[in-house]
């Protein structure tokens, strides 16, 4: 199942390429208007999901960094002892993994994360995200409706 590797290669290389995108032609809080509900718009979070912790000293960055490293380690192991038949599962695992070490490299790089995807609703606007969250949460989503899945067509 290990193959499913490529889907995590794949969103690694396409969220680091949007990020760096982003960074280079936007200038930090600079937005470009791209529908009525949706804008890209540059940020950068040095804390967690919805910036948690992010006005912390610094402590934040090498946290989250080995935790997902940690994630990351435990998401192989995992992905490695599957099944072959477990592929909805497989795929999900990848989109996570990928996601993590996306944000990762940014922390490594950059000692934040690059976000840029910006959706809003009249004036509230969601907190920013990336490539690398949306796999991630892309992912936790296909796998929790894979745990439904699979319980159902037990019975």
């Amino acid at each position: 199942m290990l193959k499913w590797l490529n889907l995590s290669a794949l969103v690694i290389v396409f969220d680091q390429l949007s990020k760096w995108w982003a960074n280079s032609t936007l200038e930090l809080y600079q937005s470009i208007a791209v529908l009525p509900f949706f804008n890209i718009t540059l940020a950068y979070n040095h804390g967690a999901a919805f910036s948690f912790l992010a006005a912390e000293s610094g402590w934040q960055r090498w946290f989250f960094s080995g935790l997902a490293v940690l994630v990351s380690i435990i998401l192989l192991f995992w992905m490695k002892r599957l099944k072959p038949d477990a592929k909805f599962e497989a795929a999900s695992l990848a989109l996570i993994l990928g996601g993590a070490l996306g944000n990762v490299i940014d922390r490594f790089i950059h000692g934040y994360v690059i976000d840029f995807l910006d959706v809003y609703y009249g004036t509230y606007h969601w907190p920013a995200f990336n490539v690398a969250d949306s796999a991630i949460c892309i992912g936790a989503i296909l796998l929790i409706f894979d745990s439904f899945r699979n319980k159902t067509e037990q019975k």
